[in-house]
């Protein structure tokens, strides 16, 4: 790794917008979500000349939206999708063992055999853990990563998941499955890594036009517009692909998740894994979380039409992830105990299929008319792959100088916040119940690239998914906030 510094901050911005303005770079990206990111990481770890800008903040769109799971690719095999769900497997052995061992860890999943789960999705999500598990073995995780499945009894299923209605329960299949700490959290560190390989890392400038040869952009906290030159160009923009290339077609389905209290499913240490009515391949997840959470999802529904920048859940989608829950729990929740909402648009390359559930989740890497890179669809567990085969393109197509491809063994960046913090009152948190200390919120701006309290609450922290929480601790953030980017 080059002898650059990890931090990102509002000073190092302005430097490197400043800097990127007056030079050639070898590799221009557009989009800072996980894609975006990912391909910065593995240009400048080639040894090129990279910038990335953002529009907004880092993992601003559908990449902080996720169920926060590293998948191993069993949903693929279901639908005859073997090359994706190897690759899934692969880059979940990567992520959990290699990348960011630090940012992952195994999450027990439960297939609860009760009166909600008929004959048929017992037999079919048994065989489905045992396919998921020579998934595993054939991407050589070990078993220390990702234990085996296995039968439980009744008794070790309420254990698991004490909300389970007993009536009717039968035991379970628990199998395991890869967890991310946080999404956007991967999202900030993978842009933390590739500074530390010398990327320069832009957010709130957006792209107003591509070229082959870079890109009219506009400073969104000033609004100067610029152009950047660039011997190559990805476009790694997710959903607004097709903002910057008309030839695109985008279908975005839109995925809704409900957030509850650990509290009120007495605290599980499993996830729940429920499957939908009349299906043996698709489910709703109940995900244990960090903060004392639970998140319940999730729905993939067609959102034609302009894209938000920020999803609205609907009313519907949240009754049918409650209904979902309800129905294999002994005391059904009630609307008034979700907490709060979120929604996401995954990226899906329109194919003509009748519904965005039938649409392969395979990435794509091609030159557009225009000469840049398009990076479309995938997942957030491959992004590493994506990365590769966009930087490997654009290094092909425009000839550039490039070493091959390292971040299939460069670990990311620690996560260091008390260790690094210069307050006196570092370990306490925002708020009575919210367990972010006060050296996560000024870590978020001296290191992580945070610039307002939304930043923080948002994306750095996931304070913000719930609005009750977000009220109580907004004035002390963006305190911290202040008191952080004053003293830079």
């Amino acid at each position: 790794m080059n002898s650059h510094s990890s931090d990102l901050d509002a000073k190092r911005r302005l430097g490197d917008l400043d800097a990127s303005a007056g030079e050639t770079a070898d590799v221009l990206v557009i989009g800072g979500g996980i894609t975006g990111v990912g391909v910065a990481l593995d240009a400048a770890s080639r040894g090129l000349r990279t910038t990335l800008i953002e529009a907004h903040d880092l993992a601003f769109g559908t990449s902080r939206w996720s169920s926060k799971l590293v998948h191993g690719g069993l949903r693929y095999l279901a639908t005859g999708d073997v090359a994706t769900a190897r690759e899934s497997a692969r880059e979940r052995h990567l992520l959990m063992t290699v990348i960011a061992p630090h940012l992952t860890h195994a999450l027990p999943q439960l297939l609860p055999f009760g009166s909600g789960v008929t004959a048929r999705q017992r037999v079919a999500g048994a065989v489905g853990v045992g396919l998921g598990d020579a998934l595993r073995a054939r991407a050589h995780t070990p078993r220390a990563v990702l234990p085996g499945p296995r039968f439980v009894s009744p008794r070790t299923a309420r254990a698991l998941a004490p909300a389970l209605a007993a009536r009717g329960l039968r035991g379970g299949m628990l199998s395991y499955d890869g967890q991310l700490l946080d999404d956007a959290q991967l999202v900030v560190t993978i842009a933390r890594t590739a500074a530390a390989c010398g990327a320069r890392i832009l957010t709130r400038v957006r792209a107003l036009e591509l070229r082959a040869d870079g890109a009219s952009a506009e400073d969104s906290l000033t609004g100067t517009r610029f152009d950047l030159r660039a011997r190559s160009v990805i476009n790694a923009t997710g959903v607004w692909a097709g903002t910057l290339d008309e030839s695109i077609a985008m279908r975005p389905s839109r995925g809704t998740h409900i957030v509850l209290d650990a509290a009120d499913l007495q605290h599980p240490s499993a996830a729940l894994t429920i499957p939908q009515e009349g299906s043996i391949s698709r489910y709703v997840f109940a995900l244990p979380q960090q903060l004392g959470r639970v998140i319940v999802g999730l729905t993939d529904e067609d959102a034609p039409g302009p894209i938000p920048a920020v999803p609205t859940p609907t009313e519907r989608e949240i009754s049918f992830l409650l209904d979902s829950l309800n129905r294999v729990i002994e005391e059904p929740l009630r609307r008034d105990q979700v907490r709060g909402a979120y929604a996401g648009l995954r990226p899906l390359i329109d194919a003509g299929s009748t519904s965005t559930a039938d649409i392969s989740r395979r990435h794509v890497v091609a030159l557009s008319e225009a000469g840049f890179v398009n990076v479309l669809g995938g997942k957030l567990t491959t992004y590493r792959q994506m990365a590769e085969d966009a930087v490997t393109l654009a290094v092909r197509t425009r000839g550039l100088a490039a070493r091959p491809c390292r971040t299939a063994a460069l670990r990311l960046a620690p996560v260091e916040a008390l260790a690094r913090s210069r307050r006196a009152d570092a370990a306490e948190h925002v708020a009575d119940g919210i367990a972010v200390t006060r050296a996560a919120i000024e870590y978020g701006v001296r290191a992580e690239g945070a610039l307002t309290a939304e930043d923080v609450l948002d994306r750095r922290t996931r304070i913000g998914l719930v609005e009750a929480d977000r009220s109580r601790s907004r004035a002390l953030v963006e305190e911290i906030v202040g008191e952080s980017l004053a003293d830079l």
